[in-house]
């Protein structure tokens, strides 16, 4: 149960991030930033929430990330 949930925190993190995300020029320090400010939050979460590092949970939050990127972009495209 806290596995899933932690990937729905994940996933929302995201979602500004990659919102910004989609109007920077790509590979430039600003897209940079985006993807990978969150991560030390995400670490940290982890951390926290006594889910741990175990090799189970990186597929389950590695897509959540993405997820969470790709819908912000999308969001971005489509509304603004």
């Amino acid at each position: 149960m806290i596995l899933f949930l932690v990937a729905i925190i994940i996933f929302i993190i995201n979602l500004p991030f990659g919102f910004w995300r989609e109007n920077q020029k790509r590979f430039s320090l600003k897209w940079f930033l985006a993807i990978h400010i969150p991560v030390p939050i995400i670490i940290a979460i982890r951390i926290y929430s006594d889910v741990g590092f175990e090799w189970y949970t990186y597929p389950l939050f590695i897509t959540a990330f993405f997820l969470g990127q790709l819908s912000g972009a999308l969001l971005k495209r489509r509304y603004c």
